[in-house]
């Protein structure tokens, strides 16, 4: 597929979407939108494709939506979200997503820009990233699954006076806070999330990891252990004798690098998808 507001590549079994509008520091669009939605399924359908890194173009990660057409106009009471909502759709696309997504902030990453790296596994930054939350200085609530995500990443003290002041603060702040994981410099940001990936891509089963990123995420919501715990079973259950299970302890026995076969499209055993 061509893309406009976006790079799609997949080097080393890593697929990297790159936000690309850098004369309007990637401000999101519907296009924009529309073509990640575009390269998330193509990443999902490429067994080869072990993880995805998301970063921006030129000197910003995202700076939100464009604003440039000014407002949006006020809708009557009652009326539904659109179903193509842009900027909640994302990270419930993220959310459900089966590959481990790595977010390389290279940038001001501020409303959409920062709410959207809360859905993706991993943050890391360079001293030039700098977050918003600046929905509260525009009058208007918080999106993508902000208010969900935001409080079980840093706490619910930080992120309400994150959210209450709309300020924009810096890297170290955001590592402090847990937001970011470490802070990179700029011209080794990339290389570090591709790190990051491979290691993932080369040494863990592709099935293990899709079960693992939704076992935390959805878990997040369950109100007992036990629940997770029951999970946890009836999925190793439907992963026992299965070749990555087995190979998982040859490797190990044999002191070798693991060779894992098992595949996202086809292997993720019952009761997978269990929260749809």
């Amino acid at each position: 597929m061509d893309y406009e507001d976006i790079v799609y590549e997949v080097e080393d079994r890593v697929a990297t979407i790159t936000l690309y509008r850098p004369d309007k520091l990637n401000a999101q669009t519907a296009t924009m939108t529309q073509e990640i939605h575009a390269a998330l399924d193509e990443a999902e359908a490429d067994d080869d494709v072990r993880a995805v890194i998301f970063t921006g173009a030129g000197r910003a990660f995202c700076a939100g939506s464009d604003m440039s057409a000014g407002p949006a106009p006020a809708l009557p009471p009652g009326t539904p979200p659109p179903s193509s909502d842009r900027q909640g759709s994302i990270s419930i696309h993220l959310f459900d997503f089966p590959k481990p997504v790595i977010a390389a902030v290279n940038g001001a990453a501020v409303g959409f820009g920062a709410s959207s790296t809360l859905a993706m596994d991993i943050r890391i930054g360079s001293p030039a990233a700098r977050f918003g939350f600046v929905y509260a200085r525009r009058g208007i609530p918080p999106e993508s699954g902000a208010s969900w995500f935001l409080p079980r990443i840093v706490g619910p003290e930080r992120a309400l006076r994150w959210m209450y002041s709309g300020e924009v603060f810096g890297a170290q702040d955001a590592l402090d806070a847990g937001l970011l994981s470490e802070i990179v410099e700029p011209d080794a940001l990339l290389e570090r999330a591709h790190e990051i990936a491979h290691e993932i891509a080369t040494q863990t089963s592709a099935v293990s990891i899709a079960l693992i990123r939704q076992l935390v995420w959805k878990g997040l919501s369950t109100a007992q252990p036990a629940e997770m715990q029951q999970l946890e079973s009836e999925l190793t259950r439907g992963t026992r004798g299965t070749p990555d299970a087995k190979e998982g302890v040859t490797s190990f026995l044999e002191q070798r690098a693991p060779n894992f076969v098992g595949k996202v499209s086809s292997d993720l055993p019952a009761p997978y998808p269990w929260w749809k």
